[in-house]
């Protein structure tokens, strides 16, 4: 743009999830099931990293010869369809090092890039809202110095390994790996990380095949919730049941979407199944998932007509205001507060619960909600923000990753309709114009509330500010009107409002302002009323 600011995209309508996932906990195992899990999970483990590794060594040059090579391999020491298995999710694993180590490079490339440019900035230069200055100290700009020299090796190396192929991946997870090195800063003794370790290298997953039975032959679980694994050769022996199969004493009751994964069973579609230990808590869990097939997203114009919910993501709420069609915020705006510290889970369920809250709302109201497209992977390095850490914390805390998935898939399940609208400037603007007015002696509006009336107007396409520019003479019949709150085939819009009985208003009577539009029900001179019930005086006695 000419004034220098990015182009704003444009508002769409996200798409629904593309695949269900529900999971239940193995209950009643007993110790020889327990037993029998472990094993086959270690069994298939040892399998799964010693074909990740093969994949890995071949790097870009994997053909579907090579690739039927490690399979026939595999089927000889587990089966065909464990070994299907086990080759998808190398290939799946491999892929994901592979979009990981891309947006690697783009980010060191963002951070050299700069350096750089502050490096050939003079000292002390001021900088600008879009770009920093150069470094305020000599010994400052030394060590920056010092550290793109470290920047452009990582470059180089990872430049390298993507021309060559080469990824690096740890099966288990590297964070666990290191924290083998720090027992005593994570307050783990030595067998407890063990055995994290052989449950995350565990492999017990297999993908569903529609026409066999139940959906999937490797891992069946019926209507009535047995479950029954097909056992690999080298253990057949531990099979309780015929064709080399064991059937676990647990049963599943999914109690979440279960009616829709038993149609799936009875009509045997695909279902894929993964079993996994946790260990902290000494449980058992099955999760099922399926595909799901696209649904068509409602026109961008039907989701604007009845006006929607625009919403701030924040790092520790979302901040939610309710739109009419013509952009004008309604009623007060409202807060879905959650708690980020703790444990995952304690941290998953914050977001979720704050989600339920939003949902409900938009439901009883009968509107979809309008979120921001946000995307922190390159705005979180120390290079743009500089020496803002406690700005560099709060967006990397942010659970936006977790919060879109979340929001996605739980609104398409009550059929809300998103939609999607660039970020740009949401916050300053929607400070400048709408902040100030919305503020009230009993309500003060934040900067968070006037964001989210700004990403509403945007998605319903009107502009973040309140008005137009003003046209070049008073003459409205030539110009057109003056705001954009309200077209010119809104009947009443020159009229003025009626006081309405209220909260606020206690003290005005019902009934009174209903002719407040109607001039001719004033007394005022010059009008009707005046003269509608005049009446002439009889002549006096005496003339």
């Amino acid at each position: 743009m000419g004034d220098g600011l990015r182009v704003v995209g444009a508002s769409f309508v996200v798409p629904g999830p593309s695949g269900v996932a529900v999971r239940d906990r193995l209950k009643g195992l007993t110790a020889g099931d327990e037993t029998v899990l472990r094993l086959v999970g270690d069994h298939l483990g040892s399998l799964a990293s010693r074909d990740l590794k093969l994949r890995c060594a071949a790097g870009l040059k994997h053909d579907n010869k090579g690739w039927a090579s490690r399979k026939r391999e595999l089927t000889g020491l587990s089966s065909s369809r464990w070994a299907g298995a086990l080759t998808k999710a190398t290939h799946d694993q491999w892929a994901l090092a592979r979009r990981g180590q891309a947006a690697h490079i783009q980010q060191l490339e963002s951070g050299v890039n700069t350096i750089r440019r502050r490096l050939s900035l003079p000292l002390g230069e001021r900088g600008s809202k879009r770009a920093a200055g150069g470094y305020r100290s000599r010994r400052e700009w030394h060590a920056k110095t010092r550290r793109l020299g470290v920047l452009e090796d990582r470059l180089e190396q990872a430049r390298a390994d993507w021309a060559a192929g080469r990824v690096r991946v740890v099966r288990g997870g590297k964070r666990l790996l290191n924290t083998r090195h720090h027992l005593k800063q994570a307050q783990l003794a030595e067998e407890a990380w063990r055995a994290r370790w052989e449950a995350s290298r565990r492999f017990l997953q297999a993908d569903g095949e529609s026409g066999k039975r139940y959906g999937n032959e490797t891992i069946r679980v019926g209507p009535d919730g047995e479950v029954s694994i097909k056992l690999p050769a080298p253990l057949t022996r531990l099979a309780n049941t015929a064709h080399g199969r064991y059937v676990l004493t647990a049963r599943v009751s999914f109690a979440h979407r279960g009616e829709t994964w038993r149609d799936r069973v009875h009509a045997n579609r695909a279902v894929a199944y993964r079993i996994h230990e946790d260990v902290q808590r000494q449980r058992w869990y099955l999760t099922a998932s399926w595909t799901v097939p696209p649904v068509q997203t409602m026109p961008l114009a039907a989701v604007r007509a009845g006006g929607l919910i625009g919403v701030d993501t924040n790092a520790d709420h979302l901040a939610a205001w309710r739109l009419d069609r013509h952009g004008n915020p309604v009623g007060a705006p409202r807060r879905f507060a959650y708690d980020l510290s703790g444990k995952a889970d304690h941290r998953d369920a914050q977001v979720r619960h704050a989600l339920t809250r939003l949902l409900h709302w938009a439901t009883r109201h009968h509107l979809a909600i309008a979120v921001e497209d946000l995307d922190f992977t390159a705005e979180t390095s120390r290079e743009k923000h500089g020496r803002r850490k406690r700005f560099r914390k709060l967006i990397s805390g942010m659970p936006v990753a977790r919060l879109r998935a979340r929001l996605v898939s739980m609104a398409a399940e009550l059929g809300i309709p998103l939609v999607a609208v660039d970020p740009a400037y949401t916050s300053r603007w929607g400070a400048q114009h709408w902040q100030k007015p919305l503020t009230t002696s009993k309500r003060t509006t934040t900067r968070h509330d006037a964001a989210a009336v700004a990403i509403g107007r945007r998605a319903l396409g009107h502009p973040v500010r309140r008005r137009t520019a003003p046209p070049r003479t008073h003459q409205r019949d030539g110009y057109g009107h003056r705001t954009v709150q309200a077209g010119p085939e809104i009947p009443g819009r020159e009229e003025p409002r009626p006081r309405i009985p209220g909260p606020r208003t206690r003290s005005v009577p019902p009934g009174r302002g209903a002719n407040a539009g109607n001039q001719n029900a004033q007394h005022r001179p010059g009008r009707s009323t005046e003269h509608g019930f005049w009446q002439q005086d009889s002549l006096p006695l005496r003339l």
